[in-house]
């Protein structure tokens, strides 16, 4: 009953992490969301461990179940579009009904790696359990946040997710943004690497999902931070136009 509701930790930080639903966001009960923690040795953080996560750079837009059955989500960066404009907890209360859906942060700093906030100068992230096959039924999220002025240069080491005509079973999407509500670059899937992407600021996510069947090897990238430029004109992103797999976003493909 319970693995249906079973997914990786997204972004991570100081033990907390989000967690959603294989099956979307906002689809878990307090008594689900609570038993998704337990599942991994964890447990629903605390109002303070959300804010100490974000005080460090945890930040995402979706509401979820919280201890004691509270439900919020941590806003590091003001937005028109998530968190009413303004930073810090976004805090719907103590909730009376607990079988409210929403999604989970769950504090454990000894769980599994799975995506993460990265705020070096260059890193090289990779897909779970690298070099071994990535396992079904995951949801992982990177988010890279460098100086403001820099931008982020994405290169793509080794790459191997299940193809799909569309991918639609396993596939990585890149938003040149805070997180992947805005600025989505493309969803990827099969083997061949695609184009170095480059940011168009000092932002942006990742977000790496399987399907309940078939892996493949997954994937190494590497980012550098590099300055703006200073001409007009120069500020274009690329990206793949071979034959890896990849949806355009509202601003085209970069």
């Amino acid at each position: 009953m319970l693995k249906s509701f079973i997914v990786v930790p997204a972004e991570r930080a100081a033990g907390v992490y989000h967690r959603e639903s294989r099956s979307g966001k906002y689809r878990l009960t307090y008594a689900e969301a609570k038993a998704v923690c337990e599942y991994e040795g964890g447990h629903l953080a605390t109002y303070q461990q959300l804010e100490a996560a974000r005080k460090i750079g945890f930040h995402v837009c979706a509401a979820g179940w919280m201890a004691k059955g509270r439900v919020g989500y941590p806003i590091v960066k003001a937005g028109a579009n998530c968190g009413f404009g303004r930073t810090g907890i976004v805090d719907y209360g103590i909730r009376l009904n607990r079988s409210e859906r929403w999604d989970a942060y769950c504090y454990n700093p000894n769980g599994k790696e799975c995506g993460g906030v990265f705020t070096d100068s260059k890193h090289v992230f990779k897909s779970p359990g690298y070099p071994n096959e990535y396992e079904n039924d995951q949801i992982c999220y990177w988010h890279i946040r460098v100086k403001y002025g820099q931008r982020i240069h994405l290169q793509f080491l080794e790459f191997d997710v299940e193809d799909d005509t569309a991918c639609m079973a396993d596939y990585l999407e890149i938003y040149d943004s805070y997180d992947d509500i805005n600025g989505f670059v493309g969803r990827f899937c099969g083997d061949e690497l695609p184009d170095d992407i480059i940011s168009t600021g000092n932002v942006m996510t990742l977000k790496f999902l399987s399907d309940a069947s078939v892996t493949a090897g997954g994937f190494q990238i590497r980012y550098v931070t590099m300055d703006a430029p200073s001409k007009a004109g120069d500020g274009k992103n690329a990206t793949s136009q071979g034959k890896t797999n990849f949806l355009s976003g509202k601003f085209g493909i970069m």
